[in-house]
């Protein structure tokens, strides 16, 4: 294939709404080969290594853990990489995300082996670090959740064979069984409130380790964009940033910096967010709102930045928000009137918070799917998520029936005691 076909650089701001990066064409087995040998140059000399999702919240435990064990990167070498790339894009424009992201094979090492994962590739990643890591390492697994234990139950049992010990913090929804049988294997497992504190919160109070205040800080810029709460206007830099660079250099330069990111960053954020901003628009533009059950629900696709656009949506008079993306995955966002986006995403091969959740529809069997998909801006996805949405509503719908007639029972045993 012709790279110049999947090089978003070459696209106008319409088309690349709607096609996935440059990652998403290469395939599967390629990707595993990288992450496996990855992986095993990251945690062959480690003492530690973290387990962590590559957002701002799962990164900063891991800067966490770095600065407790002294094993912070050079943040110089970083600053210098920000300042070319802000220079390149003030000469030629916008240049592909992935170009961004790509590791240095030479770059410096921690001693605190970092180990990207999602919650669809923690059981590679658990598998991975057992099998390359030193006899002995300390293992962190952070801001991540296993839907069911048996996803991961061989993978960490091995790991914590392996390690001295597995720690685990994250603030998810975890099901009673998964917790306790977590727990079982021989791991130190905390888990905070989904809704009042987010992983870096829980890493934070966790680890027997005295933080200077500046680390108190930064879990709480990064708890307001990661529970919504939009208080803080330093938290969109942060998750920003996560997104557009690699995981070594945001948490090489918040251990550094906290949240008080140095200028450079700042200015190559905001070169950054001019064509956030446009893809925001492009998603906005195509949404769609309509009535499922007691709820207005806005539905939209593009390659964009969800919580965004969910708040656009929000503006817009709409309880919650559907993002379906063009690799195929879709955001669930929530508000007060709207706390079921995990119930509804459990449906479709997915999970996560009330007010936040993601999915993948199993509903791409070959490319013509995907060519669909494209063409026709996730109208697939769309379909399947709404019915999630309208199955979600009849349970609500029966819920409060038996509720109803619950108390209506008790209303009618009342009058009975009465009148003996």
């Amino acid at each position: 294939m012709d790279e110049e076909l999947i090089d978003s650089s070459r696209l106008s701001l319409s088309r690349k709404s709607q096609l996935p990066g440059a990652g998403f064409f290469y395939p599967d087995s390629l990707d595993e080969e990288r992450a496996e040998e990855r992986v095993k140059e990251a945690v062959e000399d480690a003492e530690a290594v973290v387990i962590a999702d590559t957002d701002a919240d799962g990164l900063g435990c891991v800067a966490l853990v770095r600065e407790m064990y002294g094993a912070a990167l050079d943040v110089a070498t970083f600053e210098d990489d920000v300042a070319r790339r802000v220079e390149r894009w003030e000469a030629t424009g916008p240049i592909d995300d992935e170009d961004e992201d790509d590791e240095d094979e030479d770059a410096p090492k921690s001693t605190v082996a970092l180990v990207g994962a999602g919650p669809y590739s923690l059981d590679d990643a658990l598998e991975r670090v057992a099998k390359h890591a030193p006899e002995g390492i300390d293992a962190y697994v952070c801001d991540l959740c296993p839907d069911e234990y048996e996803y991961v139950d061989d993978e960490l049992a091995a790991l914590v064979e392996r390690a001295s010990s597995v720690s685990w913090y994250d603030h998810h929804q975890w099901g009673d069984d998964v917790l306790a049988a977590v727990r079982d294997a021989g791991v130190e497992l905390v888990v905070g409130e989904s809704d009042e504190v987010c992983s870096t919160d829980v890493t934070l109070d966790s680890l027997d380790y005295e933080f200077d205040d500046r680390w108190a800080e930064l879990a709480a810029v990064t708890r307001d964009h990661d529970l919504w709460l939009k208080e803080d206007e330093r938290s969109d830099d942060l998750s920003d940033y996560a997104y557009w660079v690699s995981p070594e250099e945001y948490v090489t330069v918040v251990g550094a910096y906290g949240v008080d990111l140095p200028p450079v960053v700042e200015q190559f954020i905001e070169l950054r967010r001019v064509e956030k901003q446009e893809l925001i628009d492009a998603a906005l533009d195509r949404a769609e709102i309509t009535q499922v059950g007691p709820w207005t629900v806005g539905v939209t696709y593009g390659r964009c930045s969800q919580n965004e656009v969910a708040e656009g949506l929000r503006e817009r008079g709409t309880d919650a928000a559907v993002i379906v993306k063009p690799a195929g995955s879709a955001s669930i966002r929530g508000t007060d009137e709207f706390q079921r986006a995990h119930e509804v995403a459990g449906q479709v091969n997915g999970g996560g918070h009330p007010k936040a959740a993601g999915c993948k529809p199993d509903i791409y069997d070959d490319m013509l799917d995907y060519a669909h998909h494209w063409t026709t801006n996730g109208s697939a996805a769309k379909r399947v998520i709404l019915a999630a949405f309208e199955r979600v509503a009849e349970d609500v719908e029966a819920e409060e029936a038996a509720a109803a007639e619950a108390e209506a029972d008790d209303d009618q045993d009342e009058g009975v005691e009465t009148e003996r």
